[in-house]
Formats: C-alpha cells, sequence, structure tokens
C-alpha cells in the first residue's frame, strides 16, 4: 500500500520547496504539503497538518517544517510511520538568533519585506546557488507566502521549545538530513539530532545549503527512498 507523505514547508515557503523531491519519489508516496501560512504557533501548524492527514502517514519537514515533524510527534506519535527532518534543529533559538528575526519582523512591518527576502538569500542558499535562477524562485516563494506569514512564522519560531528532552521517545524510522553547506541549521546540529533519536539515519546533502530540497533535490531523493524502504 503507498504511504502518504505530509510533506511540511519551511518559513516562506510552499508546495515549490517539494516540487522536485515529489517527482523524484513518484508513485513511491502519496504526497500531500501542509498550507501553514495562517497559522502562528508550532502547535498550530502541526494541528492543522493533522487535520488534513489520514489516520497514519510519513512526515517530512524542512526548517520550520521539521520543528512541526516534531511536535506532531509529541502531539499524535500513535499517527506517525515514519519521520524525516532536514535543515532543522531541536535546539530552541538563541538570544541573538531571536534579536535577528525580531529586526526582520520590524522592517517587513515597515513595508521592506523585499529586502528582507534579498537578504536572507546568503543564509538559504549555498554560495554557487546565489544569483541563480534557483535563487529566483526562493525569494519568489517569499514573495508569494508575503510579508504576513513571515511575521507570523517568525513569532512561531521564536516561541518554539527546546525539542532535545523528546528525542529520546521517538520510535519510528527517522531520517536527519542537512546541506553540507548548511550556516543556518549547520551539520553539527544534524548530527546531534541524529544521535539522540534511536536508529536514526543521517544525511549530508553536498553542495547543498539550507534549502536542500531544492539544492541539491537528487540526493534528497536518494535519502529518502532509503527511508521510505526502512
Amino acid at each position: 500500500m503507498t504511504s502518504t507523505l505530509i510533506l511540511l514547508p519551511g518559513l516562506n515557503c510552499d508546495a515549490r520547496l517539494w516540487r522536485d523531491v515529489m517527482t523524484g519519489l513518484g508513485a513511491q508516496v502519496r504526497p500531500l504539503v501542509a498550507e501553514l501560512g495562517a497559522e502562528d504557533s508550532i502547535a498550530g501548524m502541526a494541528r492543522a497538518a493533522l487535520a488534513l492527514a489520514p489516520g497514519r502517514f510519513c512526515v517530512a519537514g524542512l526548517s520550520m517544517g521539521g520543528y512541526v515533524a516534531l511536535e506532531i510527534m509529541r502531539q499524535a506519535p500513535e499517527r506517525v510511520e515514519r519521520l524525516a527532518l532536514l535543515d532543522t534543529s531541536a535546539r530552541p533559538d538563541d538570544d541573538v538568533r531571536r534579536e535577528t528575526r525580531r529586526a526582520g519582523m520590524a522592517a517587513a512591518a515597515e513595508g521592506k519585506f523585499g529586502l528582507v527576502v534579498r537578504a536572507m538569500q546568503a543564509g538559504l542558499l549555498a554560495p554557487q546557488h546565489l544569483n541563480t535562477p534557483l535563487a529566483a524562485e526562493v525569494v519568489a516563494m517569499a514573495e508569494r507566502t508575503g510579508p504576513q506569514a513571515y511575521r507570523r512564522h517568525q513569532q512561531a519560531i521564536m516561541d518554539r521549545i527546546d525539542s532535545r528532552p523528546w528525542l529520546g521517545a521517538i520510535a519510528v524510522p527517522t531520517l536527519v538530513g542537512v546541506g553540507a553547506l548548511d550556516t543556518l541549521t549547520p551539520p553539527a546540529l544534524a548530527e546531534e539530532m541524529a544521535a539522540a533519536i534511536p536508529g536514526a539515519d543521517l544525511a549530508v546533502f553536498d553542495g547543498a545549503g539550507h534549502m536542500s530540497a531544492m539544492e541539491a533535490p537528487e540526493a534528497a531523493v536518494g535519502a529518502m527512498r532509503a527511508w521510505l524502504a526502512r
């Protein structure tokens, strides 16, 4: 039987984030991208995703989507068959990251969202992907989701809990993936999660930054195919 795969986008991302992964996985899964733009808390995003999911499903989240996936594991662990966490962290924000988020939110509130989006690219993408058509697609995603969703998402991310105490209780096949050049949630954080989750597999995607599902889709698909076969 084909499993439903709930795909959770990151901050100011939409279904484009997962397009190439969905194409690569083909008929191996029945993909369903959750719409999280209207929610202002990680718990609310998890409830929204659970409301559209079938009784049992696999779930994959990237960045903010990973925070939501971990919250789904807290809210309804009995419904999850497999868990994939890409370019994310179990840790809460530190003070420096919170101040950076607040500055971006303030600029967006002042009508400078376009500047905020473009300034974020250096953190989101590996250097070789900056100023390319792929970077333009990342910008277009953010523009589609808009400044209101950006501000809601940033607040939700800042308010998220520390998930590290929960990692040892995860009892489903788990993939932890990260771009080798990810500077926002670097490989050390992925290694920390993989070490804490019983039996988790760790995949590092060469040449990718924080947006690994778009930057290295073939590598992500390969890791996810192996994960789905476990």
